[in-house]
């Protein structure tokens, strides 16, 4: 498991914020939502991420009942780190986030058709929660990236990322 390096920096290389992220249940039922009214989430984003190294994400305007986005964590160095590649989606009457993780050389973390959902939680204005996860307006032109890191040994921390719009 060649990313589990990549793993253990994450939960260490960012101070647990203010609970941006939200919980639900395993039997939670999602609400209705649909991919309308996600056009702020539109564009490329850049910012400090893990240990301050550059970030970067970038969403498309939906295809259908996708929206389809990536995410570059660079390591300091000038270099890619990691990158994720995300799709927001309608799926039964309601929206979910899904993810695969790639290590620099394009291998990946997650099983081969494995990925990471993420349930929705509440949708507002400007603001999409997602069980674990939380995509916000943050200011004028600003986008905050929040996931909830759950540690081998079950302690959680949050990740906390403040894009600006480029």
């Amino acid at each position: 498991m060649r990313f589990l390096p990549i793993v253990a920096l994450l939960l260490i290389a960012s101070p647990a914020s203010a609970q941006e992220t939200r919980s639900a249940p395993d039997d939670h039922v999602p609400p209705a939502a649909s991919l309308d009214g996600m056009d702020w989430l539109v564009g490329q984003w850049a910012g400090p991420g893990i240990m301050g190294h550059p970030s970067m994400e970038s969403w498309l305007p939906p295809s259908g009942d996708v929206m389809v986005g990536t995410f570059v964590q660079e390591d300091g160095e000038g270099s890619v780190m990691f990158t994720e590649h995300l799709y927001l989606l309608e799926t039964e009457g309601s929206v979910e986030l899904r993810l695969k993780h790639f290590n620099a050389d394009l291998t990946g973390w997650e099983e081969k058709d494995g990925f990471l959902t993420f349930r929705l939680v509440a949708m507002e204005n400007c603001a999409a929660y997602f069980s674990g996860l939380t995509l916000r307006c943050d200011g004028e032109d600003g986008l905050l990236a929040a996931v909830r890191m759950r540690a081998a040994d079950g302690e959680t921390s949050e990740l906390v990322f403040r894009f600006t719009r480029l």
